[in-house]
């Protein structure tokens, strides 16, 4: 009866949201502040994604476990793509990089520790496929260790160039590309049956709830997709004035803010599932979508780059270097047991709330 009263709760909340659409476009008509159409655009596509989410989910009902797999790896992280894509054409490049880390740090401790939070005040200790956890947390620890490598070569090589640093994108962008499609082939075809949650339910069960049909799946996401990319428009175009007027840096704008407004229709999707119990789909949600943002967003910007003539490289910073491998070093040492509780959730929460704090304080 709670998760249900949670749930409905949450709906309405997603559905006055949605009202941001369209006063993002009279704000930005009207010329009202840069910090009212950027708050206002953030808003906006919260529930947007999350409609996302829940036509895509609804579809792979339609087209079976590994088309579904397929579709849910494509549009899992759509929202964030595209927001990238938007301000890569813009030219803002140091934001774009600073957004997927800030995307990766977002789902691997604030999504997975809350949901370990949220879950872990209702259930004592919960357990999860340890297999699928590990797997997702070895895919994260190649990521963190391709992150470290252009750097190393920029810091200890006298001879690199931009056309260097670049080829060596996306040198690596095509090979994490094909881990991952080997990943996807590995968790959804040959080995599938060492990915089945612990508790024997479905990850597409949806509690008796009915799918929608396969037309009204594609409307939505078409709808979802255009809306996504409108408000990104208006959310890129206002979001260096209004970061300046609020005294925040490009970093912290894509570490902490474009990040985290692409994972709150995600957070609410994995604490709703902690607290039925079922902590497979929130580690799935949280590490899956992770692992979609390093191997699958990261090297489709990189590549796009060149297509639109704004080429990036994967020169992070230091202090992204070492928070992407302090959170999956944490990640790790949680989920070798393949089990969890809240304090482990509160831990990894701190870490994200520690390390949020740091980028305000990089200029």
């Amino acid at each position: 009866m709670g998760a249900f009263v949670m749930e409905s709760t949450m709906n309405i909340v997603f559905g006055l949201l949605m009202l941001a659409i369209p006063g993002t476009v009279a704000a930005s008509y009207f010329h009202l502040p840069s910090t009212m159409v950027m708050a206002l655009a953030c808003l906006g596509i919260v529930p947007v994604a999350r409609l996302m989410g829940q036509a895509t989910e609804h579809m792979s009902h339609h087209v079976g476990p590994t088309a579904g797999g397929l579709m849910n790896a494509t549009f899992g992280n759509a929202c964030e793509l595209i927001i990238a894509l938007v301000a890569l054409k813009a030219g803002m490049i140091e934001v774009v990089k600073a957004s997927l880390t800030g995307a990766i740090l977002g789902n691997v401790l604030l999504v997975m520790g809350a949901s370990m939070v949220a879950g872990g005040l209702k259930h004592e200790t919960q357990s999860f496929n340890k297999f699928t956890a590990m797997t997702a947390s070895t895919l994260l620890t190649v990521v963190a260790f391709s992150l470290m490598m252009p750097a190393a070569l920029h810091q200890f090589s006298v001879h690199t160039t931009d056309f260097g640093n670049q080829g060596l994108a996306v040198a690596i962008s095509v090979v994490l590309m094909a881990l991952y499609i080997c990943g996807l082939l590995f968790s959804l075809g040959t080995h599938s049956h060492l990915f089945l949650p612990n508790s024997g339910a479905k990850v597409e069960e949806k509690d008796g709830e009915i799918p929608w049909s396969v037309t009204k799946s594609l409307v939505i996401l078409g709808f979802t997709t255009v809306a996504v990319a409108v408000l990104s428009e208006y959310l890129v175009g206002s979001v260096q004035s209004a970061a300046q007027t609020m005294g925040m840096t490009p970093m912290f704008v894509g570490v902490v803010l474009l990040a985290f407004i692409g994972n709150v229709a995600e957070n609410s999707t994995a604490i709703m599932m902690a607290r039925k119990n079922k902590m497979d789909i929130s580690i799935n949600v949280a590490l899956g979508s992770s692992t979609q943002i390093a191997m699958f967003v990261t090297p489709v910007i990189v590549l796009a780059g060149l297509v639109i003539g704004q080429p990036m490289d994967l020169l992070f910073t230091p202090a992204e270097i070492a928070s992407v491998m302090g959170a999956v070093i944490v990640c790790w040492m949680v989920i070798q047991d393949g089990k969890s509780n809240w304090f482990e959730g509160a831990a990894l929460l701190a870490l994200y709330a520690i390390l949020s704090i740091t980028f305000y304080f990089i200029h």
